[in-house]
């Protein structure tokens, strides 16, 4: 977006002095210099020196309403000011005083009293908040990532630098103050361990007064004045879009200005993502830019994460292999440190040394030591402990992969079948089923029986060579994965590649499959062979070690195992014969389980699949997807829950162009119905009801009872015993927390304890809790707490698991504890407001919940509308002491509830919650809910086209789109039919006794006729060349009929891309891409992202008072959207 948009003095800060009485009326650039000192005098202006002394002494009489005895030289000073000619400002006709340099370098702002410099880029900004949700100080500090202040010596404080007065730690987001009982002064420390410090009681400081210095986004106004709407309203008026571009420019040129947003080239945002494809080529075309910004983002991102001044503890592994052990600082919330990551240790000093390794060991509730074993042992100097320097190393293996992929989908015809590839690039295409001997019964080996809608699920997917399974939360689906897998192998043979985006995921499903008696192979990277996993006897390399066969081999590796190192001959011979030994193992494997990314492992690259299953497919981006589809899949089953979180996208150039979309989300999108899994085995039926009836349409069944899940002998104060869950009222403040792209609550932290504590004392195991909170800020708090100021020994605190909610997705525990964190007056609730990370916190409990909030912030959002009343009107909305909890007496606004007559279970709580027919994310690729965009005349959004290869689109039927219900038309004409859109088919509901579950036919009917006006289709893929447009290259006839439905049906899912991204995420977003698998065993995870993301970016969820210069906000930027 242009800076235009922020008003007409972005490019000259000009100051208008309304109570300056001794200038004339036309000088409005007025201030302390003299007005030739602003503007030269046009040619046709007479000089000062001119105008006769007295009309100036009337001309100031007239303007301070002294007196009006002159009426005749009020008329002569009148015609003197008509004869003045203004220049317009655009024109840069006229000089500006040139602004100190202790200006504020977002909007001018100079007075002392309200400036602060930043430490680390010696900028100076103000404390006020303009037109963004924070103040400009607060803004830098965040996006740039820099804690440490200095107050202008001018101001009330004089020169400071703000610091801890204990321990002298100078990040502004930990520090705070505690006023004396009896003395005039503050003490300023940091949050811990200084403001917790017993010590302190006996100097006369009071803890429980400890305050942070900045509230609601801005410093405190004692400590730094906040400007005056006077000031503000004259100062250069930035949004926050303008402000996250400069900050980017100044990674790149520190000198940068705000005048350097309109030169050509800055921010250029990449081609977004479509619905429908040409071809391969313009898939690649797309999607390549997109992974290679991730991959420029993450190299970035490693790169500037060099730590010094480490202090290592050496030990040695049972392979013989030195293993450093290490503190690492968590300087940055984006950055990850996972399993198998490559560091590089380097020593210091007079003898410098550097060594490679992998990394064994991540920071967890037990500690914080990383552990790196390097690749080789000698020269390591293990007597030295101190001078360490720890440099991350990137690979840009991940990405290659990707690219690698994209490239052999448009241009390798074998690398996926016919139907595969059109119908992954949107084309039309006749439904297709594989002719095979049905098995009897479809349950595996050493599984549990398969309820109908698992049974439904897995004969769908052996007899399609597309299939989408949704699993819900708890409903089996690992288990009808395996099942699937096993089925496919004893039909078709082996070896059946099956994937997922984590090691995790991929660990969980191997051991399933492994039960049914299939041979399995685990292929890993070699990063990560040194990983003890439960299923490392299964892993390659481990069974090649195990092979009796090959005696020469075994040699070998004894060898190698005792000595560490073989001769360059024998280790050339020793490659040969254990690659020749895995190959052999592969060959004869029924599966081959990896990570999407591992599967361009080049030992796995000559091999062809004809059947793929992706389990967790909507965790991965899609070209992440793309690199096991090319190694010849013929028959492809996406495993996932669109309704849950999605993929980890760092740069947010790429995921607003819709890198964060998943294959899975997509296809849904384009009307492939997902197979629903509906019985769930995990919740309590009490727990299960709300997500069930708004998240899933009310399909969900219990396949357990009351009785079997109560916690015998546990006694707890639940207010209704037959109802494990409780939202536990706490009016605690939100604060920044150290990184500055998160939040923490401690009054919530320290109720969570006490309800932990409460459930500990109750007989309740450690590891039967999982604390769960959006925010790492509160989990690492919550670590630090329970650790310190918790009544119990700390030892049965750290078995208590304690996560972000994106990293519980996919897990379970008997009793969930969830700390909501926000709680302002202003702000919002920033990305709780995504209805999935709320539907992965409720549904990863078995016995109970208890959610810890402040319901007077959240209520003020939809979806937790929905969820507080359902609390209240099921009487576990509380407050008071844990012994005596009583139903809280807050009001809550009646609940807007939509009810979809075509589908009477289904519960939309806001025009961007869609049911299962549609992805659950605010502002992306395929929303098309009304953020941005301008209603037409039936009240519905307008799309309009966008840039970008591909054919040009039409508006079509999607003019008329409901919006409760965006896959259903409402059409000008009586042509509007019933329609079965791309939803998840119905299996355990007795769909004979109620009408269809969706109502338009229009694009049925359209289907049929493309179907009657189609050419035949040919048994090959349709050839076209890169970047040529081809009328037949999605395999129908070109006619118009058919240009036009397929114009109609294809563009609106492409319009609204640029629209606000709350996540994510999140994270991470999540979270970067430093390793192919997004998964819980990350040191980082991606949503702290997302937690950046929202922490600068609610500007439209602020509600506090803003400057009159409100109005200069540009209407659609990123961060000016509607909350959601």
């Amino acid at each position: 977006m242009s800076v235009d948009t922020y008003g007409p003095s972005s490019q000259n800060l000009t100051f208008l002095e309304t109570e300056e009485a001794d200038m004339i009326g036309a000088d409005t650039q007025g201030s302390e210099f003299e007005f030739t000192d602003f503007t030269l005098p046009s040619q046709s202006q007479p000089p000062m020196s001119q105008l006769d002394s007295s009309s100036s002494t009337h001309r100031m009489q007239l303007l301070s309403n002294k007196t009006d005895k002159d009426d005749s030289n009020v008329i002569t000073v009148t015609k003197k000011i008509g004869e003045l000619q203004f220049e317009d400002e655009e024109e840069d006709s006229f000089f500006t005083k040139e602004l100190p340099y202790y200006a504020c370098k977002y909007c001018g702002i100079h007075d002392p009293g309200c400036v602060v410099m930043c430490n680390i880029c010696k900028k100076w900004f103000c404390n006020g908040r303009g037109n963004t949700s924070g103040s400009h100080i607060i803004n830098h500090l965040v996006r740039a990532k820099h804690k440490e202040v200095t107050l202008h010596k001018d101001g009330p404080l004089g020169e400071t630098v703000l610091e801890c007065y204990s321990c002298g730690v100078k990040n502004v987001f930990v520090l705070g103050f505690i006023p004396a009982k009896a003395d005039s002064v503050v003490i300023l420390l940091c949050r811990q361990p200084c403001s917790t410090q017993n010590a302190l009681k006996d100097m006369n400081w009071d803890q429980e007064q400890w305050k942070p210095l900045i509230a609601d986004r801005c410093f405190l106004t004692w400590l730094v004045k906040v400007p005056n709407d006077t000031d503000q309203l004259r100062s250069r008026h930035v949004s926050a879009t303008q402000i996250a571009k400069l900050e980017e420019l100044w990674k790149d040129n520190n000198e940068a200005t705000i005048n350097d947003l309109d030169k050509p080239g800055v921010d250029e945002e990449p081609q977004i993502v479509l619905l429908r494809y040409e071809d391969g080529f313009q898939y690649q075309n797309v999607f390549g830019p997109l992974v290679k910004l991730e991959a420029d983002y993450d190299k970035r991102l490693k790169e500037s994460q060099t730590q010094e001044n480490i202090t290592v503890r050496w030990d040695v592994g049972l392979n013989k292999k030195a293993i450093a052990y290490f503190h690492l600082a968590k300087t940055d919330g984006d950055m990850r440190l996972m399993h198998g990551d490559e560091l590089r240790l380097r020593l210091t000093g007079e003898n410098p040394w550097a060594g490679i390794g992998h990394v064994i060991k991540i920071p967890d509730n037990y500690g914080e030591d990383v552990g790196l074993e390097l690749k080789i042992n000698n020269g390591v100097p293990t007597e030295i402990t101190s001078n360490y320097v720890v440099d991350f190393i990137w690979k840009s293996t991940s990405f290659d992969r990707m690219q690698c992929s994209l490239k052999r989908f448009a241009t390798d015809e074998s690398s996926v079948s016919s139907y595969i590839y059109h119908r992954l690039l949107g084309h039309e295409f006749d439904d297709l089923m594989f002719r095979s001997h049905m098995p009897k019964h479809f349950s595996a080996p050493n599984l549990p029986d398969l309820n109908r809608s698992q049974v439904y699920a897995v004969k769908h997917a052996v007899q399609r060579p597309l299939s989408l399974i949704q699993g819900p939360p708890g409903t089996g689906k690992t288990v009808t994965s395996a099942t699937i897998v096993y089925q496919l192998v004893k039909i078709n043979g082996g070896p059946v590649l099956v994937c997922a985006p984590s090691n995790i995921a991929v660990d969980q499903l191997t051991e399933k499959i492994h039960r049914t008696g299939l041979k399995v192979v685990r292929v890993c990277a070699k990063s990560r062979e040194a990983i003890d996993s439960p299923v490392s006897f299964l892993a390659l390399h481990n069974q090649v070690r195990k092979m009796s066969c090959n005696v020469e081999l075994q040699k070998f590796q004894q060898l190698k195992d005792e000595t560490g190192e073989l001769s360059m001959a024998d280790e050339k011979r020793y490659r040969a014969l254990k690659k020749a030994a895995e190959r052999e193992l592969l060959k004869a494997a029924d599966v081959i389980c990896t990570t999407c990314v591992g599967a361009g492992d080049p030992r796995l690259v000559r091999f062809k699949f004809h059947s793929i299953l992706i389990d967790e497919s909507m965790q991965a981006t899609e070209p992440e997807c793309m690199v096991p589809v090319v190694l010849g899949v013929k028959q492809l089953i996406l495993v996932g829950d669109h309704c849950q979180l999605g993929p980890v996208v760092m740069c947010k150039k790429a995921a607003r162009a819709g890198l964060s979309q998943s294959l899975f989300e997509r296809l849904v999108v384009l009307g492939i119905r997902p197979f629903r899994l509906e019985v769930q085995y995990r919740m309590h039926p009490e727990l299960s009801r709300f997500p069930s009836n708004f998240f899933y349409e009310g399909s969900l069944q219990n396949g357990v009872c009351a009785d079997d899940r109560k916690l015998s002998k546990i006694e707890f104060p639940w207010p209704v015993a037959d109802k494990p869950m409780l939202f536990y009222v706490t009016q605690g403040q939100e604060e920044i927390a150290g990184s500055g792209t998160s939040y923490l609550n401690r009054t919530e932290a320290a109720n969570v304890e006490k309800i932990a504590t409460r459930f500990l004392r109750c007989g309740v195991k450690p590891d039967q809790i999982g604390i769960i909170t959006p925010y790492e800020g509160q989990r690492a708090y919550l670590v630090q707490y329970m650790q310190y100021q918790a009544p119990l020994p700390a030892k049965v605190y750290q078995e208590i698991e304690i996560a972000s909610v994106d990293a519980f997705q996919g897990r379970e525990k008997d009793l969930i504890i969830m700390s909501c964190v926000r709680s302002n007056e202003h702000q919002g609730i920033g990305f709780l407001n995504d209805p999935r990370r709320l539907n992965v916190a409720l549904t990863r409990a078995k016995y109970g919940i208890l959610i810890v909030g402040n319901p007077k912030v959240l209520s003020k959002q939809q979806l937790w509308n929905h969820l507080l009343n359902y609390y209240k009107a099921n009487n576990v909305l509380v407050e008071g002491p844990l012994n005596n909890l009583k139903e809280s007496l807050i009001q809550l606004s009646k609940p807007k509830q939509l009810v979809n007559a075509a589908n009477p279970g289904s519960h939309f709580m806001t025009t961007h919650m869609y049911d299962a027919r549609e992805a659950l994310i605010p502002g992306s690729v395929y929303d098309r809910s009304n953020q941005g965009n301008v209603p037409n005349s039936h009240g519905t959004p307008q799309y309009f086209p966008r840039p970008g290869p591909g054919p040009a689109v039409g508006m079509g039927l999607d003019l008329y789109t409901r919006n409760h219900d965006p896959l259903t038309f409402i059409t000008p004409d009586s042509r509007s039919q019933p329609q079965i859109g791309g939803i998840p088919v119905g299996m355990v509901m007795n769909m004979n006794s109620m009408a269809p579950r969706f109502f338009n036919q229009q694009s049925v009917q359209n289907r049929q006729n493309i179907r009657t006006n189609r050419l035949p289709m040919t048994s090959g893929r349709l050839k076209t060349k890169p970047n040529q447009k081809n009328q037949k290259s999605n395999g129908v006839n070109a006619s118009p009929l058919s240009q036009a439905v397929t114009q109609d049906v294809s563009q609106p899912y492409s319009q609204n891309m640029s629209q606000s991204m709350s996540q994510p995420g999140f994270s991470l977003s999540q979270p970067g891409l430093s390793q192919p698998d997004l998964s819980q065993d990350s040191y980082m995870m991606g949503e702290f992202h997302s937690q950046m993301d929202g922490l600068l970016s609610q500007d439209s969820t602020y509600q506090g008072d803003r400057t009159v210069t409100s109005f200069y906000n540009p209407p659609n930027t990123l961060y000016s959207q509607q909350p959601y």
